[in-house]
């Protein structure tokens, strides 16, 4: 795991405000940490700039839960997002806010999708991923167990269990978050040796 290291002022922001952006950037309620490739924080900015096509790279985690049946539980993301509204993921994902760090993260984002807080999350990977809106520092963790959980419906469309033959059927087809695609093919193997 890649932990983040941050200066001990704030990081300046990053484009450096101009007249014509103070506003937006006061408006502006999420900050973002950029880094990088280290974990070292050089910046931080807003989600706007972040996805806006500039691509700084971000810090984000992906939790995978895979329960004693080798099903692995995913989100159908909500129609809201603005990326990839509507496709399967991770079973929870999300930015880290600027100031904290990996496993705070990883905590907060899976209450806050699933009202999941009892577990122990397994780092397996970190990576760099580059989209066409974006650059992200993906810290992969795993999760094993059969888990009661609650989407958020805000956040989500569904949550279920699906079994790997299902997911293996789907690959490729448009179902799944390319970033999904790309990671779960690179994590099987280390998934299923939790078990």
């Amino acid at each position: 795991m890649i932990e983040l290291i941050y200066p001990y002022d704030l990081a300046p922001v990053i484009p450096a405000p101009t007249v014509d952006c103070v506003v937006e950037r006061a408006a502006a309620n999420e900050w973002f940490p950029v880094v990088e490739p280290s974990g070292l924080v050089v910046g931080r900015s807003t989600r706007q700039y972040c996805h806006g096509g500039s691509k700084p790279l971000h810090p984000v985690i992906h939790i995978h839960i895979i329960d004693r049946f080798s099903r692995v539980y995913l989100q159908k993301r909500s129609m809201n997002k603005d990326i990839q509204p509507g496709k399967w993921d991770t079973a929870v994902g999300g930015h880290i806010t600027y100031g904290e760090g990996v496993l705070e993260a990883v905590y907060r984002e899976a209450s806050e999708e699933l009202g999941f807080t009892e577990f122990n999350p397994i780092w397996l990977e970190t990576y760099q991923f580059e989209s066409e809106v974006e650059k992200e520092l993906v810290n992969v963790f795993a999760v094993v167990g059969t888990y009661d959980l609650h989407p958020d419906l805000d956040e989500v469309d569904e949550g279920r269990w699906w079994e790997l033959k299902d997911i293996d059927e789907s690959l490729g087809k448009g179902v799944f978050t390319p970033n999904f695609e790309s990671e779960f093919r690179m994590i099987r193997k280390s998934l299923l040796a939790l078990l």
